[in-house]
């Protein structure tokens, strides 16, 4: 029969399209279970329950060790917004506590997910700052300002790769903006500190 081969060759195809469609789904559905419990650890951060925070962003980054293993390059593009999550999480979990951020060998995730998890942290810290203003705690939120800050210095010639490093020149712009809110936020705090212990030291007995 004329057919027969191309028959064949169309039914060795399908097996293999099925498989990779099969894992295609598999590297989403597990990229959003990752994405989901970096939201937790972010959430659980700012709830103040750092260690909690660090348990579950542990989670995260053994799910997406487990994504990975047998993936084919071609498809590494699906866990993409998931490194970019888990470095963010991770970011803020060593910021917050007075730690070093991880480098990206150390996750491990792809440079452009390493800058834009780092981008996104920006946004994490300025609330972070704020809390630690409503907080009373107008040091620790000058320090988380000066990382804040840091960060953002460092991450700026990023946006001469925005073809290649997509997002990162949008993200710098709306960081800029957070940034110079956080410190008007962060001046005016330091500036009540101030004003507080002039006056608790006028009203001292003598």
């Amino acid at each position: 029969m004329a057919l027969e081969a191309a028959k064949r060759s169309i039914s060795e195809i399908e097996r293999t399209l099925e498989a990779e469609r099969e894992g295609r789904e598999r590297l989403i559905k597990g990229s959003r279970d990752v994405i989901a419990l970096c939201s937790r650890a972010i959430v659980t951060v700012h709830a103040g329950r750092v260690d909690e925070a660090s348990e579950i962003a542990a989670r995260a980054r053994e799910a997406l060790a487990a994504l990975r293993e047998g993936a084919p390059d071609r498809m590494r593009g699906h866990m993409a917004v998931a490194e970019q999550e888990l470095v963010e999480a991770l970011a803020l979990i060593a910021i917050v506590s007075g730690r070093d951020v991880p480098s990206p060998e150390s996750i491990p995730v792809g440079g452009a997910q390493y800058i834009l998890g780092l981008l996104d942290c920006i946004g994490e810290l300025k609330r972070q700052v704020l809390d630690r203003i409503r907080a009373g705690e107008a040091g620790e939120a000058e320090r988380l300002f000066e990382v804040m800050g840091g960060l953002y210095d460092m991450l700026y010639p990023m946006a001469a790769y925005d073809k290649v490093v997509k997002e990162a020149r949008r993200k710098l712009d709306v960081n800029r903006e957070l940034i110079e809110r956080a410190r008007l936020a962060v001046t005016e705090a330091l500036a009540r500190a101030r004003l507080e212990r002039r006056l608790d030291g006028a009203g001292a007995p003598g």
